[in-house]
């Protein structure tokens, strides 16, 4: 499939104290955490949020890989669940000196425009910011980040700023990428 060259730009945004988490409205949706590592599920969730915007770097692994990054200690998975229906995830990666990465976060496209985003976002922020509280010997929380970039939905850096996240560091990479993103399996589209 041929390949276009874009300007990509990535936008790096922080929350310092969990005072400036700016909780949206709750909404229908159930956010709860996944407490039973399970690869399948991340990596569903992973593609069926991501297929859309380009999310590839996790498409190769292997279950083992999967499986050796979620066991790791503070890591967690929280799914938005609508009508008994995933309908997006948030996932927490715990890092050295109390700093929490929000690595993932998503909803699945039927479930765009209906404000379970925001909701989610305050869910999985606030958990970011209590994350020692479920993980014995973690060091409290005094950061928390996440990046996003202009491949992602139209919406995203609006939805991290509006919830508190504010802008440290703005960087432009030349990217190589084919013409649409690969969707949530292999020839879905």
């Amino acid at each position: 499939m041929p390949s276009r060259r874009i300007d990509v730009t990535t936008w790096y945004l922080e929350q310092c104290d969990p005072g400036d988490l700016n909780p949206a409205r709750e909404t229908s949706a159930r956010i709860v955490r996944a407490e039973v590592v399970l690869p399948e599920l991340s990596r569903f969730l992973y593609s069926a949020v991501g297929g859309d915007w380009y999310w590839t770097d996790r498409l190769p692994w292997t279950y083992e890989q999967w499986r050796n990054w979620l066991e790791r200690p503070g890591v967690e998975t929280w799914i938005a669940y609508v009508g008994g229906t995933p309908a997006g995830f948030a996932e927490l990666d715990p890092q050295p000196d109390g700093q929490v990465e929000l690595a993932y976060f998503g909803l699945l496209r039927p479930f765009h425009g209906q404000g379970f985003g925001g909701h989610l976002l305050s869910v999985a922020a606030a958990r970011a910011w209590d994350l020692a509280d479920r993980w014995p010997g973690r060091e409290p929380t005094t950061r928390v980040w996440l990046h996003t970039c202009s491949l992602d939905g139209p919406a995203a850096l609006r939805n991290y700023q509006s919830r508190g996240f504010r802008l440290y560091d703005t960087k432009v990479k030349t990217r190589d990428l084919p013409h649409q993103p690969p969707g949530p399996w292999p020839g879905a589209r």
